[in-house]
């Protein structure tokens, strides 16, 4: 798979770390409910489809940014940002 790394441009997968989710939405700094962050931590959904990610340019820029990417096929739906 080849990733657009919106600095360095496209790169092989083995560039880059996976960081998770982009679509989760992070507790307020502050929230003491510990279920709540329980949820955010843990708990993760497996989509099958056009999914929002976290990636980051591990070697080369050390870049965090989003991806849209179909988790079915890899095909990058949207590049970096």
């Amino acid at each position: 798979m080849r990733i657009p790394c919106p600095h360095c441009g496209e790169r092989d997968v083995n560039e880059f770390r996976y960081g998770g989710d982009a679509t989760k939405q992070r507790p307020a700094h502050g929230d003491k409910d510990f279920q709540t962050w329980n949820a955010y931590v843990f708990e993760f959904d497996n989509p099958k489809g056009p999914h929002e990610e976290f990636w980051q340019h591990t070697l080369g820029c050390r870049q965090w940014f989003r991806l849209k990417r179909n988790t079915a096929t890899n095909q990058i739906l949207g590049g970096g940002q």
